[in-house]
């Protein structure tokens, strides 16, 4: 590994972190929102819900004042039938008295079909209450687990930032303006180590040229697919030699046995 690399492939370690650190950060008011769907979902049914109940309890107390008027007047007419001198006018009237019966169901199935309804919305609204407190409770144990997870990473974050500025003052000058320029435009991580013959940054093989170049070479050799820095930061095995024993040796060694 090229001496002057080893700083910058520290500091490439923690902006991974730092990356994968906003990454994090970037989902949690999307997790949020995700737990949320549920809690606004129950409270709009149940808002809803109220509202349908308050709507048919107008609609109930309107046909029961109706009602109301409606009985004032048939009573009226009925008061009046003693008034009546013809038998012609006594058998109309008894009729507009029938129709004003009649009148009087339509008013009271108008205010029994409302009661039913409200009765209904009364048990939807009561289920509807009861699984807006499941997902509150919900809600609020992962918005607390978020909080957490969010306080956890900030605190990870800023002590990365300060080792980050600390890492790069240790870097060439050059190499880190290119070393930015690389991660900026990918958007990802700018250098690759070379393993097994392939750039770990694209994963494509590598001309063995190349890779002879980066292993021997003082000058900084990329990639000639995705542009990294490439670094290699393989160990040549050493070679345990076992000293030969001459035959004689061997020989002694044999007859003593």
């Amino acid at each position: 590994m090229k001496h002057n690399l080893s700083p910058l492939i520290a500091l490439q370690k923690l902006d991974l972190r730092v990356m994968e650190i906003n990454s994090q950060r970037r989902k949690i008011p999307e997790r949020l929102q995700t737990v949320e769907t549920p809690l606004r979902e129950a409270q709009q049914l149940l808002q809803q819900t109220n509202a349908a109940m308050d709507g048919l309890v107008k609609e109930r107390r309107s046909h029961e004042k109706d009602l109301e008027v409606h009985e004032a007047h048939t009573e009226k007419m009925k008061s009046r039938l003693s008034e009546l001198k013809s038998n012609k006018e006594y058998q109309a009237h008894l009729f507009e008295i029938e129709v004003a019966n009649k009148k009087k169901g339509e008013f009271e199935e108008k205010i029994l079909l409302c009661m039913e309804k409200i009765e209904q919305l009364q048990q939807t609204a009561k289920e509807a209450q009861a699984k807006v407190g499941v997902v509150e409770k919900d809600f609020a144990q992962e918005k607390l687990v978020l909080d957490e997870l969010e306080k956890k990473l900030s605190a990870e974050l800023a002590d990365l930032e300060s080792q980050q500025q600390a890492h790069s003052a240790h870097v060439e000058p050059g190499l880190l303006r290119r070393y930015n320029g690389i991660k900026a435009a990918r958007k990802d991580q700018a250098l690759a180590e070379i393993k097994e013959g392939t750039c770990s940054g694209c994963r494509l093989q590598l001309p063995p040229q190349l890779i002879s170049e980066v292993k021997r070479s003082e000058d900084l050799q990329t990639c000639p697919y995705c542009r990294r820095m490439l670094y290699w930061d393989g160990r040549i095995p050493v070679e345990v030699v076992t000293p030969d024993l001459d035959k004689t040796s061997i020989l002694e060694i044999g007859e003593s046995i």
